[in-house]
């Protein structure tokens, strides 16, 4: 059951559409390159569209009634957004749940290391990548540091024209023999990925008082000192900071047609992106939709700001209480007539690695959005499964909305597998399939999507949405 090139039916005002959502796209996910940027990036876009924090609807006790839209943050890396539908929220709400953090390297709390002269971040990976591919390519730190006297100091470093860039050293092929003996996993160990920033030592002036540290750690101090300078942190303010290692640059357009985008952090910022979009284009909703942007998703949706934190319900009890729908049971009815997007990346078909894929139950580049009946490995294990009566209702939305749309497994059987939030929603009940973007390269730190398929999960989660 092949499915059309979407890129073949386009007319005109939608290719002028096309561009326009991938060009946003493009600028979003070259801005925000960190679950709190996007956090800090979409509350913007929802002000903007008349979105008001949920805390303020509290505070005021002023009820909740069809068409208000509310916005609930989580320790600014997670979101939830919701508009109120006309029927009553116990029959259910549409949720589309994406991520917004992305494999990447964390920087240690004791991080800043000399050794001959070369001055060194530690690091430690987040999710799952191959740490080969992070190595002799410009790279950016982005994050926050928390002072104790509550002050929290932002850092971009490695965006701007102008700006220093950082690096993780690879060893020269002259001198590699035994390095490309070794496995994948092994060519680069987790301890190797050492962030250079520095190599200029500070001159001691000899009439000064004696600093032992500077004299013996000359490049370090002088790191030191610029943080100080410029940023006004010492080395201990390092202890209570989140900085994120991430590629440099922006996302660009990928090949001579311009119908790819290569980017940073597109698993799983495509989806979460087009999930806002679709959100804050929803226009008088019969049931009330809601996006949820979390945290976490790839080291297992962990923590206060990952999906199995109590976020989602707590939120959605707070808005029942103020739309006048209250107590536990009302909360449980909800939650258990939802249906639910998981907005996740799927392996696109990539024709270097065909062995691994099984075409007829695979996603294409520009086919659409990509529906995924399961994830998990092995024997479907740690996935959730959609049936087939919900699998039926979201092919008459997607069909009476003219979205273009595939199905796909992620690899062939046994070939490895995979997980997303779906089956942390399906604890609830409520009706759950993963849909999204095909990605080539997923995890590594430039990723390639398809610009109709990015369009696509824009229309997707529009029309679905409007489902009642």
């Amino acid at each position: 059951m092949e499915r059309p090139n979407a890129w073949k039916g386009y007319d005109e005002q939608q290719l002028a559409d096309l561009n326009r959502i991938c060009e946003d796209y493009k600028s979003f996910i070259s801005d925000n390159k960190t679950e709190r940027e996007c956090c800090t990036a979409a509350v913007e876009l929802a002000r903007a569209a008349g979105y008001v924090d949920l805390n303020e609807r509290i505070a005021s006790g002023e009820p909740l009634k069809a068409g208000d839209k509310v916005y609930a943050i989580n320790r600014g890396k997670s979101l939830m957004l919701a508009q109120l539908g006309t029927a009553p929220l116990a029959e259910g709400v549409n949720i589309l749940g994406a991520h917004i953090d992305s494999p990447r390297l964390d920087v240690k709390q004791d991080p800043v290391d000399e050794r001959n002269e070369l001055v060194t971040l530690d690091t430690h990976y987040y999710g799952g990548i191959k740490k080969y591919q992070w190595v002799a390519m410009p790279l950016a730190i982005h994050g926050v540091v928390a002072k104790k006297d509550g002050s929290v100091v932002n850092v971009v470093i490695g965006e701007k024209a102008d700006d220093p860039v950082f690096c993780i050293s690879d060893l020269l092929p002259h001198l590699g023999a035994q390095q490309m003996s070794k496995k994948a996993t092994e060519v680069i160990e987790g301890e190797m990925l050492d962030v250079l920033v520095g190599n200029r030592p500070i001159v001691v002036d000899a009439d000064a008082e004696k600093d032992e540290e500077a004299e013996k750690s000359p490049v370090k101090a002088g790191i030191l000192n610029i943080l100080r300078d410029t940023l006004g942190i010492e080395e201990e303010d390092l202890l209570s900071a989140e900085l994120e290692v991430v590629p440099a640059g922006a996302a660009r357009d990928l090949g001579l047609d311009r119908s790819m985008i290569l980017g940073y952090g597109q698993d799983d910022r495509v989806c979460a992106y087009t999930s806002l979009v679709a959100q804050l284009e929803c226009e008088a909703p019969a049931r009330t939709a809601v996006t949820l942007l979390v945290d976490k998703e790839e080291i297992g949706s962990v923590g206060a700001t990952g999906m199995t934190s109590n976020f989602f319900e707590n939120v959605m009890a707070e808005i029942l209480e103020l739309a006048g729908e209250r107590g536990p049971l009302a909360l449980r009815r909800c939650l258990a007539n939802s249906n639910m997007l998981s907005s996740d990346v799927s392996a696109g078909f990539d024709p270097a690695f065909a062995s691994v894929f099984e075409p007829k139950n695979s996603c294409y580049l520009g086919h659409g959005l990509t529906f995924n009946k399961f994830t998990g490995s092995r024997g479907k294990g740690g996935s959730n499964d959609a049936d087939a009566e919900y699998i039926a209702t979201i092919r008459r939305v997607m069909d009476e909305g003219g979205v273009a749309w595939q199905t796909a497994e992620l690899g062939k059987v046994d070939a490895g597998g995979g997980g997303t939030i779906a089956y942390i929603l399906a604890v609830y009940g409520m009706n759950v399939i993963d849909c999204g973007v095909p990605v080539l390269s997923m995890h590594a730190p430039w990723e390639a999507t398809s610009k109709a398929d990015v369009y696509e999960a824009y229309r997707g989660y529009r029309a679905f949405l409007k489902l009642a």
